[in-house]
């Protein structure tokens, strides 16, 4: 009987040599991949699809899950840039930081992250047929949030260090789809000139209670703690935002 669970050691590995140990374990039925001594190898997971669950010891390096097709990815320890770059499905989850254009073009799936992340998180990030892309951070997000957004869920809470501003400037600039939750006030000189403040409504209460509920389940934290507070709910003002600047 082939093993369903099997412990990969990434040390001295380059990402080639990592990925393939991955695919073959695959093969051989593995449903359980532990990868220990990980050190910013890139393009783990990248293309697959299965319903693999890979459990990363260690920094993984850029693009992560990109273009994935179902696995589950657990990382303890922080992200790299590009994670979940184009993923379609599955699910990424980061107990720590991450780094720059998470999520970018992501069509499907959900990336959940504990603590802070860099610049440009949700870029062009699109929901693709009946596919709907979620990204929760539990941090701070850095300038340019939700650039280009096209589709899907963007959800900031701000839960590492509630002095600091939760989300930077420029957020939904060229946004023309999708919802942003940022758990907090937001002014409007941090907006894109594309954005605006949507009332909340009971539509909205589902959206965060479905997608907070399995957060919380993943990191340990109280639902009912995180909803005492107001969440700022942005969408998009326009459908065509640079719709001038193109000849037909």
């Amino acid at each position: 009987m082939k093993n369903t669970k099997i412990e990969i050691d990434a040390k001295g590995l380059n990402y080639k040599e990592l990925n393939e140990k991955i695919r073959q374990s695959i093969d051989n039925n593995s449903k359980e991949i532990i990868l220990i001594n990980v050190n910013g190898q890139r393009y783990i997971s990248s293309g697959l699809k299965s319903d693999v669950k890979i459990i990363i010891r260690g920094t993984p390096g850029n693009d992560l899950g990109s273009f994935m097709n179902g696995p589950e990815i657990i990382v303890y320890g922080n992200g790299q840039d590009a994670i979940a770059n184009t993923m379609n499905k599955g699910k990424i989850v980061i107990h720590g930081d991450a780094g720059d254009i998470l999520g970018y073009a992501m069509r499907g799936g959900k990336l959940y992250i504990k603590g802070n992340v860099g610049y440009r998180a949700g870029i062009h990030m699109k929901a693709y047929k009946d596919l709907l892309p979620v990204i929760i951070i539990g941090g701070t997000a850095r300038d340019f949030l939700g650039e280009y957004m096209a589709g899907g869920i963007l959800i900031v809470l701000g839960l590492k260090d509630e002095k600091e501003p939760i989300v930077g400037n420029y957020v939904g600039t060229g946004m023309h789809g999708g919802i942003i939750y940022v758990r907090a006030e937001v002014k409007n000189y941090q907006l894109g000139k594309e954005l605006g403040i949507e009332k909340w409504n009971k539509e909205d209460d589902i959206t965060i209670k479905k997608y907070l509920t399995e957060y919380c389940q993943e990191f340990g934290l109280n639902y009912d703690y995180l909803i005492q507070k107001k969440f700022t709910k942005l969408i998009p003002t326009t459908h065509r935002p640079y719709g001038k600047l193109y000849t037909y």
